[in-house]
């Protein structure tokens, strides 16, 4: 089991990209922009550097949803391998069987 601290943090991060990403989004396609003059890519630019860090998507780390596990994660089913056969060997996932040979 993850430390809550470490989850609760996770999640504060995704709240903060989600509240940011319209204005991120909107400062990077001036910033990238060639038809637009020097200076004001350079003032998106500074902008963009004003945000928060947590608020980049690239912050964010995929977690188990049951234990908040950060390594060792499948996208599809959003949970830790240790988990996945946990609930598998259990019977819990519909069409997943242990293999044994």
């Amino acid at each position: 089991m993850a430390k809550v601290s470490m989850v609760q943090r996770e999640l504060k991060r995704q709240r903060l990209v989600a509240k940011y990403a319209t204005k991120r989004a909107a400062l990077k396609e001036i910033a990238t922009d060639e038809q637009k003059p020097m200076e004001e890519r350079f003032k998106a630019r500074l902008k963009l550097a004003k945000l928060p860090r947590d608020s980049s998507a690239t912050r964010l780390h995929n977690r188990c949803q049951l234990t908040g596990r950060p390594k060792a994660y499948y996208r599809k089913l959003k949970m830790s391998r240790i988990k996945l056969r946990d609930l598998a060997s259990v019977g819990q996932i519909p069409g997943m069987v242990k293999s044994s040979w």
